[in-house]
């Protein structure tokens, strides 16, 4: 699979690590940036992920900053893109069953490299349910689209 990844300055390390661990488990990655822990603005960076897996150049992508909430809102902002903030496995699981989430978003600040590893594996590997939540999900395509 060829994913997305980009990260602000507070995610710059859990990137690279994350970067790895797709590349160990067979993933192309295309780095969205940023290149160090030098302060950045992440909502350009978040939007070239999300613009990525809206375009196809990326099967999925992954958001990273301090808390995740800003970066998952950013890349949401791009049309085509579910991003989903998951900071455990729990809502990692549930963002790809339920909602098909395209975009994965984690706090760097909030989950050590461990858990990262974790929650990245169970979303690359859980399949949408489809059935009723096929419905849901057309219904916030349809939303998005007004």
């Amino acid at each position: 699979m060829r994913i997305a990844i980009g990260s602000d300055h507070a995610g710059f390390a859990l990137k690279a690590h994350l970067s790895e661990t797709l590349r160990s488990l067979g993933h192309d990655v295309l780095d969205k940036g940023t290149d160090s822990d030098a302060s950045v603005d992440y909502p350009p960076i978040c939007a070239e992920v999300g613009r990525a897996v809206a375009s196809g150049e990326a099967e999925r992508g992954i958001v990273l900053g301090g808390s995740g909430q800003g970066e998952q809102i950013s890349a949401n902002k791009v049309c085509g893109v579910r991003a989903a903030l998951c900071n455990d496995l729990y809502t990692a699981r549930m963002s790809r069953e339920h909602n098909d989430a395209n975009v994965l978003a984690i706090g760097a600040r909030i989950v050590a490299p461990a858990l990262a590893d974790e929650i990245l594996t169970l979303w690359l590997t859980t399949p949408f349910e489809g059935g009723r939540h096929e419905r849901r999900v057309a219904q916030i395509a349809e939303i998005e689209a007004r």
